[in-house]
């Protein structure tokens, strides 16, 4: 049988229409800041990609800089600001914070003062969606893109941090977006690229790949395709349910993202479900992709209060390629690993 993957939470798979502009940018040869014909036609890609990810996001094509990656976004948009938030954010932003927000056990966050906060909109592991305050100053957005509609100029935040490779785009690019009149702390000295915010020559292919994914994943959302995929998840759970009683689903109750699934089963290690599944074809994860390899528990669940759940916890995350016969063929191997390990284990 063929490998089934549901880790789209870590990345995602390259959608086809962002490997044709990546291929054709390939064959441009100027560099975007050259004023001969060659640089622009390079910069027309760079733009042409900026106006995609905008439309996407709903915001201006002036606010979106181009980067690396959410994780230099995040230094992007945090250095030189004294800012707060909770343990659940993601490492990007971790290190640049002051992580003494309380969690709810539903995995929301209640800034006390948007001014000077921090929060994301959606968690990675649990997929919780948080209501976003007005006058927020920052929101990892990242997980959020390209699965839940959102209009940018309407979420109440300064500033925004996206990346390419969670909505199938390439890796290695990312955006900051950035209202007109936010200042940003410029990390790097150079050329004064993208608009004086961001120096250094754009990474141009990767660009324009994520240009073109990003409008995918605006067509998606409006095409319903994410709520055929939470169906999917509805019924993934629903499977597994039915086979164990004990199996608590984590954020259940609450607004989650349409395709992330986050479960915990006592007697069986998070570890070793996913080492069990991904050796009958199943790609899944025990937190997120920064965290996987390294034993330890999820920091998310330990803030939730949850702490017992932790070390037993996966998370499965759909994509749209996902098929009802992929989740019912997870469910039932699941169901049989369930009943051997947890049987030799008690």
């Amino acid at each position: 049988m063929p490998r089934v993957y549901l880790d789209h939470n870590a990345t995602t798979p390259l959608h086809s229409e962002a490997r044709i502009a990546m291929l054709n940018a390939m064959d441009v040869v100027g560099n975007p800041s050259s004023v001969h014909a060659e640089g622009r036609a390079s910069k027309a890609i760079v733009e042409k990609a900026r106006r995609q990810v905008a439309e996407a996001l709903g915001a201006s094509s002036a606010d979106i800089v181009f980067t690396s990656s959410a994780t230099e976004s995040a230094a992007l948009a945090c250095a030189g600001r004294n800012l707060y938030g909770a343990l659940i954010e993601h490492d990007a932003l971790k290190g640049w914070i002051n992580t003494s927000l309380p969690v709810s056990v539903s995995g929301l966050v209640v800034p006390p003062d948007p001014s000077v906060s921090v929060l994301q909109l959606a968690n990675s592991e649990t997929g919780v969606v948080q209501n976003l305050p007005i006058g927020l100053v920052l929101s990892d957005l990242t997980q959020g893109f390209g699965k839940i509609p959102f209009k940018f100029d309407s979420l109440g935040c300064d500033i925004g941090i996206i990346s390419g490779h969670k909505l199938g785009g390439p890796k290695g690019v990312g955006a900051v977006v950035c209202k007109q009149g936010v200042e940003l702390s410029q990390n790097f000295i150079g050329g004064g690229q993208e608009m004086g915010r961001r120096a250094g020559t754009e990474n141009v292919i990767g660009i324009a790949g994520f240009g073109a994914a990003a409008e995918v994943a605006a067509q998606n959302i409006k095409d319903g395709v994410w709520n055929e995929v939470a169906k999917l998840r509805n019924i993934l759970e629903k499977a597994l349910e039915s086979v164990s009683k004990a199996t608590t689903f984590v954020g259940k109750d609450n607004r989650r993202l349409p395709n992330t699934s986050c479960f915990a089963t006592p007697g069986w290690k998070g570890e070793m479900q996913v080492m069990q599944m991904d050796i009958e074809g199943f790609a899944i994860s025990s937190g997120s992709a920064c965290s996987s390899g390294k034993v330890k528990s999820t920091n998310v669940l330990e803030q939730m209060g949850l702490s017992y759940l932790s070390d037993n916890a996966v998370r499965v995350s759909l994509g749209p390629e996902t098929t009802e016969d992929d989740v019912m063929r997870f469910a039932e191997i699941w169901a049989k690993k369930l009943k051997k390990y947890v049987v030799q284990m008690a």
